[in-house]
């Protein structure tokens, strides 16, 4: 039995870098090896303002004066989440519903302070 613990426990301490080395160098091998990318990259290289579309793309994301990341869920997350029932009937309008961590703290809060 002794030796079986021994065999576990080698493959137990071989097992940790396979899978965080080995495996993401194979599949980071894989990927740039794929001819997927080369031929999209060459696709896009054909629109000459791909980069510059893709950076404001990405800061109307970002940014907060633009709110892009909240246009996004609004119009698209939260409608396909109101279509296929994902919110239930639990789900309220933006304006009434309460916000939780609010709740969470005033509650707290009041119950410290009424002992």
């Amino acid at each position: 039995m002794s030796k079986f613990w021994t065999f576990l426990t080698a493959l137990h301490s071989g097992a940790g870098p396979l899978v965080m080395l080995v495996y993401p160098l194979y599949a980071s091998v894989v990927a740039m090896e794929s001819t997927t990318k080369l031929i999209l990259q060459s696709l896009l290289e054909w629109i000459p303002i791909w980069y510059s579309v893709k950076l404001v793309f990405v800061a109307w994301l970002v940014l907060p004066q633009f709110h892009g990341a909240a246009f996004i869920y609004n119009r698209v997350v939260r409608e396909q989440f109101k279509k296929h029932g994902v919110f239930g009937s639990s789900f309220h309008t933006k304006h009434s519903k309460p916000n939780i961590i609010q709740s969470i703290f005033h509650r707290e809060g009041h119950e410290a302070h009424s002992h």
